[in-house]
Parts: structure tokens; C-alpha cells; sequence
């Protein structure tokens, strides 16, 4: 069995992009959150919101999505 596959080069890239596409994630949510009327993180931990938390949830999906999509 060989290890041609696992080029250092490609492996530490992979790292690179997924540490880029983390911060880009990040970096979205921030803004949503900072144009939203209200915040979000306190309504869905202090006050239990699951209905924003879902809606949260599938926009964190759907900018997960976008980021890998720019960077594949």
C-alpha cells in the first residue's frame, strides 16, 4: 500500500482553506447578527429560542455551504 495520495503539500492546503473558510463563516454570522434587531446569541441561550435557533442553524448550513463551495 502506498501513501501517494498524502502529499504534504495538498494536506497542509486542505488546512489552510478549512482554516479560511472558518474565519469566513465567523466573519458572516458576526455580520448577520450585527444587522439583525436583536441579538441573536442572547435569544437563543438566555431566553431558549428554538425557533431562531433553527433559522440560525440552517443559515449557518447555508453559509457552510457557500464557503465550500468558493473554496473547492
Amino acid at each position: 500500500m502506498s501513501f501517494d495520495w498524502f502529499n504534504p503539500q495538498a494536506f497542509f492546503g486542505s488546512i489552510v482553506y478549512a482554516l479560511v473558510g472558518v474565519v469566513v463563516f465567523w466573519l458572516c454570522f458576526i455580520i448577520i447578527d450585527k444587522i439583525t434587531p436583536v441579538d441573536m446569541w442572547a435569544e437563543i441561550v438566555e431566553k431558549h429560542n428554538k425557533a431562531l435557533a433553527m433559522v440560525v442553524a440552517a443559515m449557518c448550513l447555508g453559509i457552510s455551504i457557500i464557503v465550500a463551495a468558493a473554496i473547492h
